[in-house]
């Protein structure tokens, strides 16, 4: 079997009395695009902190192309590209000598590598003389990403590269990893947003320093273990309550305008449901059953024990 791109074993951190990476184990296999998915606090900064020799583990093993994170730090910083969650390149030089400045550190030189950021840095290019504390969030991802990978890296590690950015930003990003992903360039990008989990090839589900779940997307919602219904009323907050209340529910969450209702098979009908809030005096009941997403899964696991 080949030697995994990324490799962690019984990796944990802790912060004073914060328990920040609780014992996960996980392997990323090469070109893999392999995604993080949970809320501020999961641990997906720690961990790609760690895994980038920025931060030392209090326990466990990690590798990466087969570098210790601790012997091998040197080797492993020529051989990674690094886009943290907070925007840090230097906001008083402009896009132009941003890129040089990276590129200088590594040795190389735009030229010399500019076809591997060319269909990012093409997009930002007409700006190059503009401060880089002057773009837009789009762009300066854009930046922050062409940065990265002018050293042409084997392993790239994106730490919430589109939070704070609009939708049509973030499609074009997940577009460009998917370019760079056929290229053969392993990627890990953690992402708070659910709906970003259907676009990588596994994902690793966090909540409060522990992996709950590694799968691909398909199998994540395949395994979800129940059934489920979209509720809506002209009432959400009260509607949020009463469901709660009703005999055979396992969980209500709010989804947007309307919400989600869990339940074992057989135990309600939307039929019954139906007439239940018509008895609480909600009005404009609109009840659909509905299939699970990935935001269903996460909430389930958060309330199922960890497997040991």
């Amino acid at each position: 079997m080949s030697v995994p791109s990324v490799h962690v074993q019984q990796l944990t951190k802790r912060f004073k009395d914060t328990l920040a990476l609780d014992d996960i184990s996980f392997d990323v296999g090469r070109g893999e695009l392999f995604g993080f998915i949970g809320p501020d606090g999961a641990g997906k900064t720690s961990l790609f902190r760690i895994l980038t020799t920025l931060l030392l583990a209090d326990a466990g093993i990690c590798t990466v192309e087969g570098f210790d994170v601790v012997k091998d730090y040197r080797q492993i910083r020529k051989i990674s590209g690094y886009m943290p969650g907070k925007f840090s390149l230097y906001q008083d030089l402009t896009v132009e000598e941003n890129l040089k400045f990276f590129a200088t550190i590594f040795g190389t030189t735009i030229r010399e590598n500019y076809d591997l950021v060319k269909e990012i840095y093409q997009q930002i290019e007409p700006f190059k003389n503009r401060k880089a504390g002057k773009l837009s969030g789009g762009m300066k991802q854009k930046l922050a990403l062409s940065c990265a990978m002018i050293h042409k890296p084997e392993v790239l590690f994106l730490d919430e590269p589109t939070t704070g950015v609009d939708a049509v930003s973030r499609l074009e990003f997940w577009e460009m990893l998917k370019r760079l992903k056929a290229s053969g360039i392993t990627i890990l990008v953690s992402t708070p947003y659910m709906d970003e989990a259907s676009l990588c090839d596994r994902v690793a589900l966090m909540q409060s320093g522990r992996i709950m779940t590694i799968s691909t997307p398909q199998e994540v919602i395949s395994n979800y273990p129940l059934s489920l219904l979209s509720v809506k009323s002209g009432d959400i907050y009260t509607l949020l309550g009463e469901l709660r209340e009703y005999p055979g529910v396992h969980s209500v969450y709010a989804f947007g305008q309307s919400a989600h209702v869990a339940y074992q098979k057989n135990d309600i009908t939307p039929e019954s449901l139906h007439f239940f809030l018509k008895s609480k005096g909600h009005k404009q009941v609109e009840i659909i059953e509905t299939v699970a997403n990935i935001e269903d899964c996460f909430m389930e696991l958060m309330t199922s024990p960890m497997k040991e």
